[in-house]
């Protein structure tokens, strides 16, 4: 069955793949970015290629209105939401608590957590059965750090995330009587240029070694978990927390 999505952070990384398997499947994909124009465009000339329908739609989910503005571009482009990805997320360079400033703190929090509640709630919105929506699924994308903390590298990201999971289980169960599906799922060290963005662009395979599988996971592993969510297999799971982590 067809299905229409927003994928935000869709540029790169666990979003691009999301959005490319979705592609695959032949559904409608909104690909949210916040400033790379000519990834997200080969993002959506990929999706396109695989079989789907995809636009391009910029947006920081930090801010109100950006949010906003991209769930009306995506049901203008292709109708009513079936499910929601709130992928987009920012990690810091490696440090102590101690050695952090308050503007690095502030961006992180808005980023991943201001950001996965703002995209949570116009998600919300626009498929709530009571808001004339037809249910749907949303899948908050955290990360295994939630739980081990990253001490001495971005406790900051760790305790971001860990707001993620708090809201998974809180908003389940809101919207469950309205037909729409909550989850997070957990990532362990994948081999996405986030970790560049920190500092650490070797980080993924230099740690992966230490996972019980002794490498890293690729972005179509975690995706290939979060089309299960989006999909109607996963028909009975919701405020599930669920580890994509090599057994880490």
């Amino acid at each position: 069955m067809s299905k229409t999505i927003l994928v935000t952070g869709a540029s790169r990384g666990i979003g691009r793949a999301v959005a490319l398997l979705a592609g695959a499947r032949g559904w409608s994909v909104g690909v949210n970015y916040a400033g790379n124009r000519e990834a997200a465009e080969k993002t959506v000339a990929d999706v396109v290629a695989a079989g789907g329908k995809a636009v391009a739609i910029a947006g920081d989910v930090s801010r109100e209105a950006n949010v906003i503005a991209m769930f009306d571009a995506v049901t203008a482009a292709f109708g009513p939401l079936d499910g929601v990805v709130a992928n987009a997320g920012i990690v810091g360079d490696k440090q102590a608590l101690v050695d952090m400033d308050a503007s690095r703190l502030e961006r992180m929090f808005a980023v991943n957590t201001l950001g996965a509640f703002l995209t949570a709630r116009e998600a919300a919105r626009r498929m709530a059965r009571s808001r004339g929506g037809k249910g749907g699924s949303l899948v908050l994308v955290s990360s295994i750090a939630a739980r081990i903390g990253s001490p001495f590298e971005y406790v900051d990201y760790a305790a971001s995330k860990a707001a993620v999971d708090t809201l998974a289980l809180g908003l389940s169960k809101e919207l469950g009587p309205e037909g729409v599906r909550v989850n997070s799922l957990r990532p362990g060290l994948t081999d996405t240029d986030i970790h560049a963005s920190g500092g650490q662009p070797d980080r993924a395979h230099r740690l992966g070694v230490t996972t019980p599988f002794g490498r890293p996971g690729k972005p179509e592993e975690i995706a290939e978990a979060i089309l299960w969510l989006l999909s109607d297999a996963a028909s009975y799971t919701s405020g599930a927390i669920i580890d994509i982590s090599g057994g880490r």
